[in-house]
């Protein structure tokens, strides 16, 4: 390879001056586009899988279309030039449009339900402890003592205290500034900051949920519990891979990209945290405990940890206990003295924000069998009681997150959530928006609706042989499009882009893979344990996903076990609750760890009948089944196979 051809990448918007890069023969339009700075989106890792870093060649030579081109793109749009900038090889110089990305935005977030409500729910025992104290500076050469000495007689100490090199150099200021009255500040007995003046009633900390797709955080008052400010967004990390696989392929054996996802997650905590003190009135310098959770490759991730081998048999992480250290050994440069906890890890795939749920939700302490299931790009499932809790974690992939959908995308304005399927087809979008595509709860609306109206088989197949026999506005959405069969959920001409937004046949497989997987999860260990559906109690859903999805067509499509509606309820983002309870409470959080230690793993693949268990669960639930149980579906007219 050598370098000297020069790729020019397009701003479609006009907004920004176009942007120049030399590039090497052979090396992926991707590629050249990171190394440019541009956050060109690879939701799927980079492996063709989807659509989002679609460019589209202005000018210049480029090489013939690969499958997964045509694949993703279809015949039309590579006639046009449009190509996957992963999978397309720079040849020669040329100019590049980035192809528009979704409009998303007001994007939903689920936050902590936390402040006095997690208040009420553990002793207020932060571990962080301020105490105003009244020093003398040494006055008299002939009597041998020091600054840090007089501090430590004021604190009721014999001797000098250890404490980091920085407040050593900033001890002499501090102790003089006030004539000796200081404030020291404590986490778990280790000396953590010194200031001069009273500022011991101003007691702060944060707790992160890192997830895959976003991160939450809340700024909590450790003496009241009061939550202060929450804040959140869209996981900076995502441009280089939608679910925790690709995320890994990318850093995987290399360390520089490791560090580029390091460094966005930091930048976002370190943002997080201005916004929120900024919005609460609170300084910086007095938030002094922060709690992490998240998945393990989110964990390592954070801590510069290589998570290579998390992706690779026996997906063993690189440490399981809990994890201090303060925010300057972190690079959280906003909150260098603060004290920064990391959950424990169970396994691989079952991380500290499992640890979290478990914590909230308090599963470990019923005495009838409960089941928490997680539900994201990798859900998790905990199933037990106070006699003991087994946990699994089930793959879902990015799909039920809108990605590697045709017209799949978050939850934001103009994404359909809800469908309702009669004589035609009615849409509901978030903030009542034209629908510009669908998240994943409208997905799994759709596909519910779709299976009772007849539209799809329960093997998941649409039936478009049998249109004649529909209604004749729901026969008419049975389309072929780009050579796919396709269902159209909204017509161009209502749509708020001018095409039709459409499930293919190749959507519908996505989201069978991924329910698939949840509910194998829960089946898995109910068998493992030999637990009856009738011997469960609850299953609480939880994470920011699972709060938006309805749940007469979550069992209707089997995402979750076919359990009665009442036994199934909400559970907001416990992860994010549970962070906030090991903020409060050091009693909460060496729980964690001991239920951490305590918890049994099954790995789903080496069960021996897991291949057919999973199989089974890829299959919808019969559209003539529990109709008495999954609310309206009675009254909508089930047409006859043609």
């Amino acid at each position: 390879m050598s370098d000297g051809v020069t790729v020019t990448f397009v701003d479609p918007t006009g907004k920004a001056a176009d942007k120049k890069r030399s590039a090497a023969i052979g090396s992926t339009f991707l590629e050249v586009a990171q190394a440019a700075g541009l956050e060109l989106p690879a939701t799927c890792g980079g492996r063709g899988q989807c659509r989002s870093c679609r460019i589209k060649v202005l000018d210049g030579d480029l090489p013939p279309p690969t499958i997964m081109d045509e694949v993703q793109l279809g015949h039309d749009e590579v006639h046009e030039r449009f190509r996957l900038s992963c999978q397309t090889k720079v040849i020669a110089d040329c100019r590049v449009m980035v192809a528009p990305p979704k409009t998303e935005v007001g994007h939903q977030f689920l936050m902590g339900t936390g402040g006095v409500e997690a208040a009420h729910r553990v002793g207020l025992d932060s571990g962080v402890e301020k105490r105003f104290i009244q020093a003398k500076t040494p006055d008299d050469e002939h009597h041998q003592t020091s600054d840090l000495e007089e501090v430590a007689l004021a604190l009721g100490l014999d001797a000098e205290v250890p404490v980091p090199l920085e407040l050593l150099r900033e001890l002499p200021g501090a102790l003089r500034a006030q004539g000796g009255g200081l404030t020291v500040t404590s986490f778990n007995g280790e000396i953590i900051d010194i200031e001069s003046g009273d500022t011991s009633g101003r007691k702060y900390g944060m707790a992160f949920d890192i997830g895959t797709t976003s991160i939450v955080g809340s700024l909590m008052d450790l003496e009241t519990g009061a939550e202060l400010a929450s804040v959140g967004g869209i996981n900076p990390q995502t441009v280089y891979g939608g679910d925790l696989m690709s995320r890994i392929a990318y850093a995987q054996f290399a360390p520089k990209k490791l560090q580029t996802l390091r460094a966005k997650v930091l930048n976002a905590v370190n943002g997080y945290a201005k916004q929120a003190c900024a919005e609460a009135g609170v300084e910086l310098r007095h938030v002094h405990k922060v709690v992490i959770v998240g998945n393990t490759c989110m964990h390592h991730i954070f801590l510069g940890i290589d998570p290579t081998y998390v992706g690779l048999a026996p997906y063993a992480p690189v440490v399981r206990g809990a994890v201090v250290a303060p925010g300057s050994d972190m690079l959280l440069k906003t909150l260098p003295r603060a004290r920064v906890c990391l959950l424990p890890i169970v396994a691989g795939f079952v991380g500290a924000d499992t640890m979290a749920a478990v914590l909230a939700t308090r599963i470990y302490d019923s005495a009838e069998t409960r089941c928490l299931v997680d539900i994201g790009t990798n859900g998790e499932v905990v199933m037990g009681s106070r006699d003991g809790l087994m946990a699994c974690s089930a793959p879902a992939g990015p799909a039920l997150e809108g990605a590697q959908i045709r017209h799949g995308m978050r939850g934001a304005i103009g994404a359909i959530e809800k469908v309702e399927i009669g004589e035609d087809v009615v849409c509901e979008t978030i903030g009542g928006a034209p629908p510009i595509g669908i998240c994943g709860s409208g997905l799994i609306d759709a596909v519910a609706k779709m299976l009772v109206a007849g539209v799809l088989d329960a093997s998941g197949r649409l039936r478009t042989k049998a249109k004649a026999s529909l209604p004749p506005a729901l026969g008419g959405r049975l389309i072929e499009s780009e050579g796919k069969e396709s269902f159209v959920l909204a017509w161009a001409a209502e749509a708020g882009k001018d095409e039709d937004i459409t499930l293919t046949q190749t959507d519908i497989r996505q989201l069978q893979l991924a329910k698939g997987a949840i509910c194998s999860g829960v089946v898995t260990l109910q068998k493992v344990m030999g637990i009856a559906d009738d011997e469960i109690k609850e299953l609480m859903l939880c994470g920011g996903f699972g709060n938006y999805i309805n749940i007469e067509s979550a069992v209707r499509i089997r995402l979750l076990p076919e359990l009665p509606l009442d036994k199934i309820t909400y559970y907001g983002n416990a992860a994010a609750l549970g962070a906030q309870m090991a903020l409060l409470s050091e009693t909460e959080r060496a729980r964690a760890e001991e239920l951490a230690r305590g918890m049994d793993h099954v790995s789903l693949a080496s069960q021996p009948d897991f291949q057919d268990v999973f199989v089974e669960a890829l299959k919808f639930q019969d559209q003539n089944a529990r109709r008495d149980s999954v609310g309206d579906s009675k009254d909508v007219p089930v047409a006859a196979e043609g």
